[in-house]
């Protein structure tokens, strides 16, 4: 049985679904139960990357574990407080990110390396910026309003969450990728105004783009109640981006997959409703 934390997010349910689909067992933790429909071969457990309890029981009789914390300060110490309890585990997997050693992802850095001294089999997984974070412009373009761009003519090489999910798959399921450190990325690069572009094909309607200073964003933010940590991970991502600093383009989904990454536009082709 493979437990999946973080079952609710967008990595973790896209790999339960992919690992079900594959008649894998999965145990899926999350901090509230209530919001998973039940799925067949699937066991909900209850579990707080702050309570070691839950965590053990959670662990308990399970061959391997994909680690994914959500993003935040606290971060370091849930890694850790989950590697306490995997006593019995054979493999750890964790979902990382792209630029560990860089203030974009100092996070994660803990955490790495106390999956590499677990003294269990690991795959280390770095995505690049999700498709998925389109979604957040979802409602503005509802509301026909412009999307934000924060970066400028500055490119990315957003990855498809479905093609994470899947590396992560496979990564649990076989040895081949024991010891490994993947960076996963899509397979172009784009700009904001490149992405809007091809979101205004797929759905048929032009949508505009309004540069946005990071600094004001960041303003917003703080106003919104989030934390500075956050607000600083963005401030130094889209700086990083915005100067051509982050062009990380890599073959590790082809490698792993068997297949090409998925495009951006393929995403948005699969989730052109959620925009309309």
């Amino acid at each position: 049985m493979i437990l999946i934390s973080g079952a609710t997010g967008t990595i973790g349910s896209e790999l339960v679904r992919q690992l079900t689909a594959r008649g894998v067992p999965v145990r899926a933790m999350t901090r509230d139960p209530g919001r998973m429909q039940p799925v067949a071969g699937v066991d909900v457990v209850q579990g707080d990357f702050e309570d070691a309890d839950s965590l053990r029981k959670a662990t308990a009789g399970v061959d391997a574990v994909f680690l994914l914390s959500a993003p935040g300060g606290s971060v370091p110490e849930h890694d850790l407080a989950m590697l306490r309890a995997i006593d019995g585990v054979r493999k750890v997997v964790k979902l990382s990110a792209i630029g560990v050693g860089g203030a974009a992802a100092e996070w994660h850095q803990a955490g790495e390396a106390a999956v590499r001294a677990s003294g269990v089999a690991w795959t280390l997984l770095r995505p690049t910026g999700f498709a998925s974070n389109a979604l957040r412009w979802a409602p503005m373009i509802q509301a026909g309003q412009p999307v934000p761009n924060l970066t400028g003519s500055g490119r990315h090489a957003f990855v498809d969450p479905r093609d994470v999910a899947a590396v992560a798959a496979e990564a649990l399921l076989s040895s081949d990728h024991d010891g490994q450190v993947y960076t996963l990325s899509g397979p172009e690069f784009l700009s904001v105004p490149d992405q809007v572009a091809q979101l205004s094909e797929v759905i048929g309607r032009t949508v505009a783009v309004v540069d946005v200073p990071i600094e004001v964003a960041a303003e917003q933010m703080r106003a919104a109640g989030v934390d500075e940590l956050i607000v600083s991970t963005m401030v130094n991502g889209s700086e990083l981006i915005r100067s051509g600093g982050e062009r990380t383009l890599t073959t590790d989904v082809e490698r792993v997959l068997g297949r090409p990454a998925g495009s951006f536009r393929g995403w948005l082709e699969t989730h052109r409703e959620l925009f309309s």
